[in-house]
């Protein structure tokens, strides 16, 4: 029997360093949120960080979609990775540049590996002042 997917970890943030000796990851600025003063609004850079386990080996697509409602997704990354083993905790940094917001809201997110639904989500982005 294949094994599902599990995800262990899920974060929004500003950075991720990687240490060169131990291989340690320093999550850097966690948000769950966008403010803006105006609309629409281009968020420059941040890193969807996901760690995942129970992957059977081999070879697998990781795809992020991402709409203001679960009928107008669209695809906003796709990458392959491979896992070693089921047993394996694999660490996904996804860099994301220059995302655009055309109005307040709750923008859903959608998590995919080889196109089974990992994790369905949102991120909120409201206007201030």
């Amino acid at each position: 029997m294949q094994s599902k997917p599990q995800l262990l970890a899920w974060l929004t943030c500003d950075g991720v360093h990687i240490d060169p000796g131990s291989g340690k990851h320093t999550i850097l600025g966690i948000f769950s949120n966008i403010q803006a003063r105006q609309f629409p609004v281009t968020h420059p850079f941040m890193i969807w960080f996901l760690t995942i386990t129970d992957c059977s080996a081999g070879s697998h697509k990781l795809k992020i979609s991402m709409g203001l409602g679960p009928t107008r997704m669209q695809q906003l990354l796709e990458r392959p990775f491979d896992s070693q083993s089921p047993l394996h905790r694999i660490n996904l940094i996804n860099e994301i540049r220059n995302l655009s917001f055309p109005a307040p809201g709750d923008y859903s997110l959608l998590i995919e590996i080889d196109d089974e639904p990992l994790l369905a989500t949102n991120i909120a982005v409201t206007a201030v002042g």
